[in-house]
C-alpha cells in the first residue's frame, strides 16, 4: 500500500515509517518540523519508496494537493503537539497542531475517498483517575490538560467522519512513549540538567508521580499488528502494566551516567505542573486478549531510553 504518515519526522512517526518501509510499503511523510526533526528522517534520504513534504497540516488546500497527487491508501496521523507543558502556556498550540491537523486530514480523506486511518490518541483523555485502572469503556472522560482535550475532541470528529464516510479508524490511547530519537520529556530533561550541573538534580513535584512508560518500538509493533481493522472505529489502550516513579527515573539516569550521591531537590506538590496527571494506570485486558503484549516493563523502557539519550 501507499501510506501517508502525518508527523512522520517526529519521534514516533519516524520509527513507524521505518517499520512500514521494512514491510514493503511506500511511504509519504508530511511534517513541518514543529516537533519533528530532519535528523529523524535523514537516513531515509534517497530511498525510492519514501517521499517527504515539508508542509503545515493545518492548511487544507496544499495538503489536499498532496493527497490528490499521491493517491494514498492509508493515513497514519501522529501529528500533534506532544509537549504538554508548552501548550499549558498557550492553548492555541493544541487547537492548531493537535485538533486542526485531525480535521484537515479527515477532510482530505473524505474528498479523496481514503478509507483507512490510524490515530495516535492518549491516556490524557481520561484525566485524573487517582490511579484507578481505566479501560476503553470508561464513562468519565475528563481531560485536565489542553492536550488531552484536543485529543478527545479529535476522537469525536474521527467518530463522525468514520460513520458518515464509511471509514475504518484504529485509535490507540497510549501513555508516555520513550526510546531512541526522544526530543523532550522527563528523561531528556534530567540528562540535560545533570550534564549542565551534576551537583544536584531539580525534580518537579514530589517525585512520587508514577506512570507507565512504553518503549517506542513496542508501540510501533502494535500499530503494525492492528493496522487492518474492521469498519468503524476500533479503540485500544496500549501500554504496560507497570509504572515508574519520577524519583526512580532520576535514580536510573544517575546510575547510567555513573553519578553517585546526587541530591534530589523537589519543588513539591503532587503534579509536576498544572494539567499533569500524577498517577496513572491502564486496564490492558482488551489488547492483551487480542494478542499483543509489550516486550519491556516500564523500568526497562526507561533504562534503555536513558542509554539511547546518552
Amino acid at each position: 500500500m501507499k501510506a501517508l504518515v502525518a508527523g512522520g519526522a517526529g519521534f514516533i512517526g519516524s520509527h513507524l515509517i521505518d517499520a512500514l518501509l521494512m514491510e514493503g510499503h511506500e511511504v509519504v511523510c508530511i511534517d513541518n518540523f514543529f516537533i519533528g526533526t530532519e535528523e529523524n528522517i535523514a537516513h531515509l534520504k534517497g530511498n525510492p519508496h519514501f517521499k517527504f513534504y515539508r508542509q503545515d497540516l493545518t492548511q487544507l488546500e496544499p495538503v489536499l494537493k498532496i493527497f490528490q497527487a499521491e493517491q494514498v491508501d492509508y493515513v497514519f496521523h501522529l501529528a500533534a503537539n506532544s509537549d504538554i507543558q508548552a501548550s499549558a502556556q498557550s492553548p492555541l498550540i493544541e487547537y492548531k497542531n493537535t485538533y486542526s491537523t485531525t480535521f484537515i486530514l479527515l477532510e482530505c480523506m473524505r474528498l479523496c475517498a481514503v478509507k483507512k486511518l490510524f490515530f495516535a490518541s492518549t491516556s490524557a483523555v481520561y484525566g485524573e483517575q487517582m490511579g484507578v485502572q481505566v479501560s476503553e469503556e470508561a464513562v468519565a472522560l475528563e481531560p485536565i490538560s489542553y492536550y488531552g482535550g484536543a485529543k478527545l475532541g479529535s476522537e469525536g470528529i474521527i467518530s463522525s467522519f468514520a460513520y458518515m464516510n464509511d471509514m475504518n479508524a484504529l485509535v490507540f490511547r497510549f501513555p508516555n512513549v520513550i526510546g531512541p530519537r526522544l526530543t523532550h520529556g522527563v528523561i531528556f530533561d534530567f540528562v540535560k540538567r545533570l550534564k549542565e550541573n551534576p551537583s544536584h538534580l531539580r525534580i518537579l513535584g514530589d517525585g512520587q508521580q508514577s506512570k507507565p512508560y512504553l518503549y517506542v518500538l513496542d508501540l510501533v509493533n502494535a500499530i503494525m499488528q492492528f493496522k487492518d481493522t474492521p469498519k468503524g472505529v476500533t479503540l485500544y489502550n496500549v501500554g504496560v502494566e507497570t509504572q515508574t516513579s519520577v524519583t526512580r527515573i532520576a535514580q536510573i539516569v544517575c546510575e547510567k551516567m555513573g553519578l553517585t550521591g546526587i541530591p534530589f531537590e523537589y519543588t513539591g506538590g503532587r503534579g509536576g505542573w498544572k494539567g499533569d496527571v500524577p498517577v496513572f494506570a491502564y486496564n490492558l485486558e482488551k489488547i492483551h486478549t487480542a494478542g499483543w503484549h509489550a516486550s519491556m516493563t516500564s523500568d526497562e523502557a526507561v533504562a534503555k531510553t536513558v542509554e539511547a539519550v546518552l
